[in-house]
């Protein structure tokens, strides 16, 4: 069977309304739509989702007939769900939240069981259709608890995720009760997608505060699995608007609109009624450039389009309210016998009027309080094909970040729109062609065909990137391929790190000592004659003496400042010098009065700045101020500087995990060589031995080792294998 990609969001791409009894679909106009539309009409891709109105039980086979011959697969919703999942959860839980307009959020328990229930709903339902191989896209906010419910039941199967609207920052976030259960929901695609990098910032910091995740850059280990979050801006179908200029229909309606604007400056904008578009802000921009530029009466029109949307709500239904108060009030104070300052629709208009508008317009006012992207900002500039006209975009738009040659405002600051408005009305013919021609070319070539496209591009790479995890990571066939060659030699050198390797990562250095099974362990590979066992830790050695020296083991301190065989005493490198120390040392005690959390311990010959109690975000910003701080001073008295697991160590230069390993192995010829290490000290062992040796990383992938473990559980899992194997020889 071929493979698929599975398609889903909240509404299907189709209108159905019932006339004489009869259910007519007419497919949708939307960008998305649009765009998937290359994916899902094609071959048997199918796009599932909800159909848009309640259908009785008894014509459900009916509907659902009519739209698999549109390679569509309808997720019925009862009357209740689409109130208490939908309007409740979905709009007055996120939407307000995601928006930053958390006044109006309503955080009801039954919202989110609804919630919950919907997103098993569409799970049934995809799971349904699933096949193996198959590629599902889930799409928005509706469905974040989608993406785990599918991982559940289809551990393997390959799932992106995109948002369409925008990521509150992690303090809007945390508001939510659910937070935690989102965010793990998320985590079940393998490629998160936002439309700005601001959006995926915000991910990641809600992500690593609420989960046990672990993230590193842009990718996030979770659960054993590794999924990447990136940006992709969403275009539009460029080529469409540039071709409804010449359409007839479009000509006709600008022939009438610009009869009917007597020669008038025209200020276009067009929104779906929502607090987050800043229509009354938009609206009182307009009114003070009327009051303090009474020169524009009778020269300038503003045609305002606001598009239907949950007007019963009450929010929605007062926002109207106030925009028609707001309208009536600017219209009464200075419209004229023959002008006429607003021109306002609450209405929808088919897309010939919107080309029609968007090409006549002289200045396109898009100014949301918080917005995904803004498409509409977009439909404009493609549309502006002699690269003539005025883009006012809000900072606070997706689409800002993409678009800035245009007059860019803080939406909140109604002097700053007005200000913006005088300067698109003077600004002159050759800079508009100059900021158009650029926004036009960026629109044209990032289209939403190439944003479909880039996303799937980049899925596939995450899954072949995960695909060669798994060929990397230990699994039994490898462990047992280890046993085989340990079993068979007659001289083994095991070299362990301890931190992160041997125990887990414990935020008090001082809490993460060894336990009775990690003793086991050790005391059983120690057993063996043929063992020697290592501990290369770059912990102080008098901590290793007190909890290994009583062991039949080789200790290694301080990253190899000191070393110590078997019942012999500890030996420093010779030629090493502290005297840098009390310089660093002081640079160290200013960052730590100003990081709660950090402090910074001392070693023979190494300093070690510690931020792995101090508040999220913060101990990052001081390890990098300290690194710019110290750069100069390490070159000049030839120190070593390594960032680790929330450590910055400042060491002599000769102090090294490899070397250290290297002078153990000298004059030695073992015929089984393994080294494991978690962080990137460890580093300098795995490239020291050679590339038959075995080299486990321990927690990551990426590494010269040959081999990884995902924890520390697992090593011991294996070191246990290992000495079994031994005993089970010498049998």
């Amino acid at each position: 069977m071929v493979n698929k990609t599975i398609i889903v969001s909240n509404r299907l791409p189709v209108k159905i309304v019932e006339e004489n009894g009869e259910y007519l679909l007419s497919p949708s106009e939307g960008g998305l739509a649009t765009g998937l539309g290359s994916v899902y009409k094609k071959g048997n891709n199918i796009w599932i989702g909800w159909p848009g109105i309640e259908i009785p039980l008894e014509r459900q086979q009916e509907v659902t007939e009519k739209l698999a011959a549109l390679n569509l697969i309808p997720v019925f919703l009862t009357p209740d769900e689409i109130n208490l999942y939908y309007e409740g959860f979905s709009n007055e839980v996120l939407w307000p939240v995601f928006h930053y307009m958390v006044t109006y959020a309503h955080f009801e328990q039954v919202y989110w069981d609804s919630y919950q229930k919907v997103n098993g709903k569409f799970k049934d339902v995809v799971t349904a259709h699933l096949n193996e191989g198959d590629t599902i896209w889930i799409h928005d906010y509706q469905l974040l608890l989608l993406s785990e419910r599918i991982r559940n039941i289809q551990p393997h199967v390959t799932i992106g995720f995109f948002q369409h609207i925008p990521f509150p920052s992690y303090e809007m976030f945390r508001l939510i009760p659910w937070r935690e259960e989102l965010i793990n929901g998320m985590f079940g695609a393998d490629l998160l997608g936002f439309h700005t990098f601001d959006d995926v910032r915000h991910f990641l910091s809600a992500a690593s505060r609420i989960s046990a995740a672990k993230i590193s850059d842009n990718v996030i280990t979770y659960k054993d699995r590794q999924l990447v979050v990136e940006a992709f801006p969403m275009g539009i179908d460029a080529g469409k608007f540039e071709n409804l200029v010449h359409d007839p229909v479009v000509a006709e309606h600008v022939i009438s609109l610009k009869e009917t604007m007597h020669n008038c400056k025209v200020i276009l904008t067009i929104d779906r009624l929502d607090y987050s578009k800043g229509i009354l802000q938009r609206l009182q921009a307009y009114e003070l450039l009327l009051e303090t530029h009474p020169e524009y009466a009778d020269r300038l029109s503003l045609y305002m389009i606001v598009v239907p949307s949950r007007d019963t709500v009450a929010q929605y239904k007062e926002l109207k309210d106030q925009i028609d108060q707001l309208v009536g009030n600017i219209n009464a104070r200075f419209r004229t016998l023959n002008w006429l300052p607003v021109h306002y629709f609450y209405r929808s208009f088919p897309v010939e009027f919107l080309s029609a508008l968007y090409s006549t317009a002289d200045i396109c006012l898009v100014t949301p309080m918080r917005d995904g992207m803004n498409l509409v900002s977009k439909e404009y500039v493609a549309s502006r094909t002699d690269n003539t006209g005025v883009l006012i975009l809000s900072e606070m738009a997706g689409a800002s970040k993409e678009l800035n040659d245009a007059l860019i405002v803080n939406p909140n600051n109604i002097g700053e729109v007005m200000r913006a408005i005088v300067e698109g009305l003077n600004m002159s013919v050759e800079e508009q062609r100059v900021r158009m021609s650029v926004m036009r070319g960026i629109v044209r070539k990032f289209d939403i065909y190439l944003w479909v496209k880039n996303f799937m591009d980049k899925l596939e790479e995450v899954k072949h990137m995960q695909e060669s995890l798994l060929t990397k990571h230990a699994v039994r066939a490898i462990k047992e391929q280890i046993a085989a060659a340990y079993s068979k030699a007659a001289d083994r050198y095991i070299f362990l790190d301890y931190d992160g390797t041997l125990v887990g990562f414990n935020g008090d250095i001082n809490k993460a000592s060894p336990d009775e099974e990690l003793y086991r362990i050790l005391r059983q590979l120690a057993a063996d004659p043929l063992n020697r066992v290592v501990i290369v830790s770059g912990r102080r050695h008098e901590t290793l003496e007190e909890w290994f020296g009583h062991l039949k083991i080789d200790l290694i301190a301080e990253h190899g400042a000191w070393q110590k065989h078997y019942q012999q005493e500890w030996k420093s490198l010779p030629l090493l010098t502290d005297q840098w120390k009390q310089e660093i040392r002081t640079v160290l005690d200013t960052y730590t009065d100003r990081t709660p959390g950090s402090f910074t311990e001392d070693k023979s010959y190494s300093l070690v700045w510690h931020y792995r109690k101090a508040e999220e975000g913060l101990g990052e910003l001081r390890a990098n101020e300290i690194t710019n701080h110290l750069a100069a001073t390490v070159a000049d008295k030839g120190l070593q500087m390594m960032p680790g697991n929330k450590v910055i160590e400042f060491k002599n230069i000769e102090v090294n995990k490899g070397k250290a390993t290297l002078a153990w192995l000298h004059d030695q010829h073992p015929d089984f060589i393994i080294a494991l290490g978690d962080d990137h000290t460890d580093e300098d062992i795995f490239k020291a031995l050679k590339p038959e040796d075995y080299t486990i990383k321990v927690g990551s992938n990426i590494s010269a080792a040959r081999y990884y473990l995902r924890n520390f559980q697992e090593v011991r899992e294996f070191l246990k294998m290992l000495s079994e194997t031994s005993q089970a020889s010498s049998k």
